[in-house]
């Protein structure tokens, strides 16, 4: 049976109703629900709005997938496990080097702690793990107001933002 996901779930930092179902084959898809389908049953599934991919962990961004993902309503990223760090490089890689500008999710072992780092990376939508707390988790993604590294969200780094507007108040 597909796994209803009854996870809270963020979109652009707002709780949203999830209406995906999380599949873990094309199978178990259920009629008439959007589903997450394993990457490879996604490609050999008729593409289309109700549909869309989760990439294991262990996912090979390429040139060509990249490009595949763009038809994808949504790409869903699975960490098995929190200390698993390989969905960021995937979501950063999708966002930078490949321009993917649908929504990015992050599911599986999702953990506040992690909410910050991952929308630097270009995750847009987190569903929780069911132990989170929503509102501590809307709380984290604002944890810092200044990052010293490039990201998705700004890729300039702090020290040449600072240099910039030391810059401005110097006379020519």
């Amino acid at each position: 049976m597909p796994e209803q996901i009854s996870r809270p779930l963020i979109v652009d930092r707002r709780v949203v109703t999830d209406e995906w179902v999380l599949c873990e084959d094309a199978a178990q898809r259920p009629e008439g629900q959007p589903a997450l389908l394993p990457l490879a049953d996604w490609q050999a599934s008729a593409k289309g709005d109700d549909v869309a991919p989760w990439l294991p962990s262990d996912t090979e961004m390429t040139a060509e997938l990249a490009r595949e993902l763009e038809a994808a309503p949504l790409v869903a990223i699975d960490f098995p496990k929190f200390t698993d760090g390989r969905g960021y490089s995937i979501a950063r890689l999708l966002r930078e080097r490949h321009g993917y500008k649908g929504q990015i999710r992050a599911i599986g072992d999702v953990l506040i702690d992690q909410l910050f780092y991952m929308s630097r990376c270009g995750f847009d939508a987190f569903s929780l793990r069911e132990d989170q707390i929503v509102e501590d988790a809307l709380n984290a993604l604002s944890t810092f107001s200044r990052s010293y590294q490039p990201g998705t969200d700004d890729p300039e780094p702090l020290f040449r933002r600072r240099l910039r507007e030391a810059h401005k108040g110097e006379v020519a």
